[in-house]
């Protein structure tokens, strides 16, 4: 009996996603095509130039905006941010720094500290001895 390994492949939006590129800017040929994973590992160890492009200037999907601005994604809606952004137009809004994004980056930062102290209160609970039938 022989085995039959298949390729896997994923859609182009499994793979933009990967890539952290927003899918609409992409070329063509990519976004109707299907990617094996082996193809994905070239894009990522050896990225042609639009994925270069891309990647440096955008346009940004939502995860990858809200990381360079420093909030979430939520923050990102709650500062009427929906669509993808380049490089230049998240530069503009630090540089502007509105209200809603001092005020989401701050609580950014209180999610992050509570995260580092919930982390730090398990792992102490953890190294405690536990008591004899407890």
């Amino acid at each position: 009996m022989t085995s039959h390994q298949t390729t896997q492949t994923m859609k182009p939006a499994t793979a933009a996603k990967k890539l952290g590129v927003y899918l609409e800017a992409t070329p063509t040929e990519f976004q109707e095509g299907v990617v094996s994973r082996a193809e994905l590992a070239a894009l990522q160890a050896d990225p042609p130039q639009w994925l270069q492009d891309l990647r440096r200037n955008g346009p940004h999907p939502r995860p990858v905006v809200a990381a360079k601005l420093g909030v979430s994604i939520s923050g990102l809606a709650r500062g009427g941010v929906t669509d993808a952004l380049t490089t230049e137009q998240i530069d503009a809004l630090k540089q502007d720094n509105p209200e809603w994004l001092q005020k989401e980056r701050a609580t950014q930062a209180e999610v992050r500290k509570e995260t580092v102290r919930i982390k730090e209160r398990n792992a102490e609970r953890a190294a405690r001895p536990q008591e004899p039938g407890a």
